[in-house]
């Protein structure tokens, strides 16, 4: 007679995207190989999805948070096509597939050509108006400058100044990574965020020679001639929430638990310690294990509502602040270690307008700011441009960014003040006449993680730690990556490592 396996239940904590991806992930091997997993997800808030949270309003859709994700990391067009979703994807307009960078309080288009951070086309490089004669002069110089070491992790604005000059920094690569990571250049680590620049620079010897390379790959594939299929950003038709409802849909009834804030984290013997004076099962809960004590192989999450669940393994999806948190009984070093990843906070102001009170063309997706311009805004969409069905004809909606690791006094204002000074600058900037039709505001408090030089060693410090405890695993924006792809690949690698954690300790299968 075969032995019963035991059903093995997996906590996640938080029911952001990672959270999700997560959970699905779980459910989707689970159904897979009939493996006897439980899954329940603990969201602190009162509606799943984190900062992804779409609008619709008088025949405009709004994004709060993210609006669109990228296809050149394929994790999140894999699940869409797993889960159903990849009809519903859009590319971005096929016109206007331009940004542009403020300049002395100037729109100036990016040159044709230039990619992040160097140029691919010389022509329209030359006879643009962003740069100076010293500074293209000087961005040129890359095709000359020796290769660094190669070793360590350095700084963005380190590796752009020794390779580009000041002015590639300043007018380029810093506002467009500020869209990206809200950070300070200075600090950011080019190892964890954009490390095919180091591999481009050790292969080639120069970015520009890298980037040329890449431009011709990427006209190829424009041409139909390498099969793509996707513009570099996509979006869903009927918003971002699109992929949140799904992965909801797809879990068991009853597995989310929204308004269920989890306050604390401990470890428990694998099996109940019996009574020495009985030898019965004790009537209250064993004490907590230290953590690297054999018999520490369960986990005790208490809730903010005082219950405890008992669980196998937990995948950590919340903010590493929300986490440093919670394990600071259980591991002060690792609360510690966790603590070390800062955030920075931003917002999101939305305008609708009729198109007649914006005299500016709009023949782009958005624009950047440059810290230099000393603005309030660091960056705007044009919506309704980049996307269809964004507003109704006739009809414009932009979308203004505030805060930032660069601008935090500007996120500290108030409401009215943040609408008031975002207004004013697209204001100037795109000639706007009259007030908009309707605002609508998001602040989004310590969201974006800061990935300082050093970052990955960082959470390879985390992950050796982590893996001193019961079956966990880390997963979102503060690890792997801060892009909806990221966040579902580290979600999905974060439940694929508990599930083979499990099947180590007491096999699920």
């Amino acid at each position: 007679m075969s032995e019963t396996v035991p059903t093995r239940r997996v906590v996640v904590v938080g029911g952001g995207v990672s959270g999700l991806a997560a959970a699905h992930r779980l459910v989707e091997r689970r159904n897979q190989a009939d493996l006897p997993v439980e899954v329940i997800v603990l969201e602190a808030g009162a509606a799943p999805g984190g900062s992804i949270t779409t609008l619709r309003r008088d025949g405009f859709l709004v994004e709060g948070g993210p609006d669109s994700f990228i296809t050149q990391k394929p994790w999140a067009l894999a699940l869409c096509r797993r889960i159903g979703l990849i009809d519903s994807v859009i590319q971005t307009n096929e016109h206007h597939r331009r940004t542009f960078i403020v300049r002395r309080g100037r729109m100036h288009p990016m040159p044709e050509g230039f990619m992040m951070l160097a140029p691919t086309r010389m022509w329209p490089f030359a006879f643009s108006r962003l740069f100076t004669l010293g500074g293209k002069i000087r961005m040129g110089l890359d095709l000359l400058v020796p290769r660094g070491g190669g070793n360590g992790d350095e700084s963005l604005a380190s590796f752009v100044r020794r390779r580009l000059g000041r002015e590639a920094l300043e007018r380029a690569a810093q506002p467009l990574v500020s869209g990206i990571y809200t950070a300070d250049p200075e600090r950011l680590s080019l190892r964890a965020t954009m490390p095919r620049f180091l591999e481009m620079e050790q292969k080639y010897g120069s970015v520009i020679r890298a980037m040329r390379q890449a431009g011709k790959a990427e006209r190829k594939a424009r041409r139909g001639e390498g099969g793509a299929r996707y513009s570099i950003f996509v979006s869903f038709a009927e918003g971002m929430d699109t992929l949140v409802n799904a992965l909801v849909a797809r879990l068991p009834a009853g597995s989310l638990r929204l308004n269920t804030p989890v306050r604390r984290l401990a470890s428990l013997p694998a099996t109940p310690v019996p009574d020495e004076r009985s030898g019965r099962p004790p009537s209250r809960p064993p004490t907590p294990a230290p953590p690297g004590q054999p018999g520490a192989r369960r986990w005790s999450v208490q809730t903010d509502a005082g219950r405890s669940i008992e669980a196998d393994a937990v995948v950590l999806a919340a903010p590493a602040h929300a986490l440093a948190g919670l394990t600071a009984d259980l591991d002060p070093e690792l609360s510690a270690m966790l603590g070390r990843i800062q955030y920075a906070s931003s917002a999101t102001v939305n305008f609708a307008f009729r198109r007649d009170q914006i005299g500016h063309a709009l023949d782009g997706f958005g624009l950047v700011v440059p810290h230099v311009e000393r603005r309030t805004i660091i960056a705007s969409t044009f919506s309704h441009v980049k996307f269809p069905g964004r507003a109704p004809e006739g009809m414009a909606l932009l979308r203004a960014f505030i805060g930032g690791a660069l601008n935090p006094d500007v996120y500290a204002r108030d409401d009215d003040a943040i609408r008031a000074a975002a207004l004013a600058e697209l204001t100037d900037l795109l000639h706007i006449r009259g007030e908009p039709l309707f605002t609508t505001l998001h602040r989004w408090p310590e969201s974006m993680p800061q990935y300082a030089v050093g970052h990955l060693d960082q959470v390879a410090a985390l992950n050796a730690r982590l893996a001193e405890l019961p079956p966990a695993a880390l997963a979102g924006n503060a690890f792997g990556g801060v892009g909806i792809p990221d966040c579902v690949h580290s979600g999905e690698q974060a439940a694929d490592a508990v599930l083979a954690a499990l099947a180590e300790k007491v096999p699920v299968a």
